[in-house]
């Protein structure tokens, strides 16, 4: 059965809470992220998404999450002045997230199923809020695998 997110509730940066499927008629990317990770390069690669594929109705949606290796310890406001600063990241930062709470909870039982396993896991989102796919730490942004599925959910 396919895995929807439209009625997940998230806490933005700001500390308000947001409903996922307000991003509906988007390509959407959700990523656990954190700034001291071996994978924290990705959001070079994150960011070259965004300014690629952005105008074309896709965005990078960031969850900061510290609970691998303790690797998010900053404040949100820490984390997207790094990223700003570091990487130009211009797309959505939230709140920082436990990966067992929202969105997280609802994206892994996306096939396939199961605990997601570090930072920088991938889900791929489509305009109608179902999880298309799931990519581990090790895909880099810019695979061919990844955008070409990225361009795939655009032309759907």
């Amino acid at each position: 059965m396919p895995v929807q997110i439209d009625n997940v509730s998230v806490t933005t940066a700001s500390g308000s809470q947001q409903q996922l499927g307000e991003w509906n008629g988007k390509v959407l990317l959700i990523v656990n992220v954190a700034s001291r990770c071996g994978f924290t390069r990705q959001y070079a690669g994150l960011q070259a998404l965004q300014a690629a594929y952005g105008s074309q109705g896709f965005s990078v949606l960031a969850f900061p999450c510290n609970d691998f290796g303790a690797q998010e310890p900053g404040s949100v406001e820490e984390i997207q002045q790094f990223c700003s600063t570091t990487y130009g990241v211009d797309f959505p930062i939230y709140g920082k997230v436990a990966i067992s709470a929202a969105p997280f909870d609802t994206l892994v039982q996306a096939e396939p199923a199961g605990p997601v396993a570090w930072n920088f896991e991938k889900f791929l989102v489509g305009k109608d809020g179902t999880v298309i796919a799931r990519y581990k730490s090790g895909v880099e942004p810019d695979s061919a695998e990844l955008k070409g599925a990225i361009e795939a959910a655009l032309a759907a």
